[in-house]
């Protein structure tokens, strides 16, 4: 029956996640989109903590803690959020839903094996800009698309408490950028399309480690190094006239026009992330973790950008879970897992001289289905992106995402026909 579910809802995401609006954030103007991936659902609801080894979870971001795997795990995962855009003088409120991930993983000993696919990053936007006065005009900007990407991971036990793993990541997407700007009074005016066709290969490395120091209680670290690689971008550009029609749509006039534009490629910079912490397994964990990545060394899809640099970014994390009583026969909620944990991160983007923020807050819990190991993981997020000073704008944004999580027993020989 498992196995019937799993076909079923791998057809549907497969067919649905190249279709829909990832994001609704205005940021995603900017390089290859708002970077989405955050890990599964049970990671999420504690700040992105990657650090804890789980025989029925799949790590996704990082590959050492395959090793940990005793079931075959599928899981899937999709988020809903509700945001608030604010601006000194405007504010507007977005709505989205998302899928996140699509994930197999299989135990064959010591070594782990995954294989999925999610969305990497996500562009989404419709903003618009009215000058007044003199030579007034209004400007309308919009954007969608992003890059998804299909990965393999392996994780291996090289001693008793000690893994290492990596996986490989082939990246693919479109991002199609639209500007129309017209000046008032005026029944016709200029509109530019951009389109870019991502692909590119990354890599990903990592280990873990755990150490008894007490009686019961365990020491966790964990790490992930991922070096720099490069997305190719295939770039088109047309520009053509369009006459603004009574119910504020477009038509276009005359013949368009195709531009000259190079090809691009964007460097996706090395990252590394070190996380530590303690606790006592199937019981409670709490870890922390810091991330460096040299985003300094990206650059946007064109070069005709001039108020947005960037700068490299750091992300800090706390985050853990409690299980009252993991085998409790008398009460549910004993073993349901509870999460939390708090992040903050330098985005990494400079807008206006101004660097982007976001700071959020998580929570989670981890429900088992009676009878079997599987489980539905809710999480909840609550953060704030940017600032509305500056002529910037301040995301309010609060999400809820689901994860489904089946677990079985495959390869396992018959005794009896």
């Amino acid at each position: 029956m498992i196995k019937k579910i799993i076909l079923s809802i791998s057809l549907l995401i497969s067919i649905a996640s190249f279709a829909q609006e990832g994001t609704a954030s205005p940021y995603s103007f900017y390089g290859i989109g708002d970077v989405r991936f955050k890990g599964a659902v049970d990671s999420r609801s504690m700040a992105g903590m990657s650090i804890f080894p789980d025989s029925i979870h799949l790590n996704l971001q990082n590959p050492a803690q395959l090793a940990s795997l005793k079931m075959m795990t599928f899981g899937v995962g999709g988020t809903y959020t509700q945001s608030t855009l604010k601006t000194n003088s405007q504010q507007s409120k977005t709505k989205r839903t998302t899928f996140d991930y699509l994930t197999v993983g299989l135990p064959l000993g010591k070594l782990g094996v995954s294989f999925g696919i999610a969305p990497y990053s996500s562009v989404g936007y419709k903003i618009q800009n009215v000058v007044t006065g003199t030579n007034a005009q209004v400007s309308r900007y919009s954007g969608l698309g992003g890059v998804n990407k299909t990965f393999v991971g392996l994780g291996f036990y090289i001693a008793k408490n000690f893994s290492i793993g990596a996986d490989l990541q082939y990246n693919f997407g479109k991002i199609e950028t639209t500007s129309i700007t017209y000046l008032e009074g005026i029944q016709n005016g200029s509109r530019e399309i951009n389109t870019s066709n991502v692909t590119g290969v990354t890599f990903n490395t990592g280990f873990a480690y755990q150490a008894k120091i007490a009686k019961k209680l365990f020491l966790f670290t964990s790490g992930t190094f991922s070096p720099k690689s490069n997305l190719n971008l295939s770039n088109t550009r047309i520009i053509d006239v369009v006459q603004l029609q009574a119910d504020g749509s477009f038509s276009t006039v005359g013949d368009p026009y195709t531009a000259n534009v190079v090809d691009a490629t964007i460097v996706i910079p090395q990252k590394l992330s070190l996380s530590a912490g303690f606790g006592l397994p199937k019981k409670w964990s709490v870890a922390s973790e810091i991330t460096f990545q040299n985003t300094s060394e990206m650059s946007n899809r064109f070069n005709d950008i001039t108020n947005a640099v960037y700068e490299n970014s750091t992300r800090y994390a706390i985050g853990g879970y409690f299980i009252p009583k993991y085998n409790s026969f008398t009460s549910y909620w004993d073993k349901v897992t509870y999460r939390a944990g708090f992040r903050h991160e330098n985005l990494g983007l400079v807008i206006n001289n101004q660097s982007i923020t976001d700071t959020a807050v998580t929570l989670g819990l981890g429900l088992p289905l009676g009878g079997t190991f599987s489980n539905v993981n809710i999480g909840f997020e609550m953060g704030k992106k940017g600032k509305s000073s500056y002529n910037l704008v301040q995301e309010n944004y609060g999400s809820i995402s689901i994860g489904l999580v089946f677990n079985d027993k495959w390869f396992i020989r018959r005794k009896i026909n």
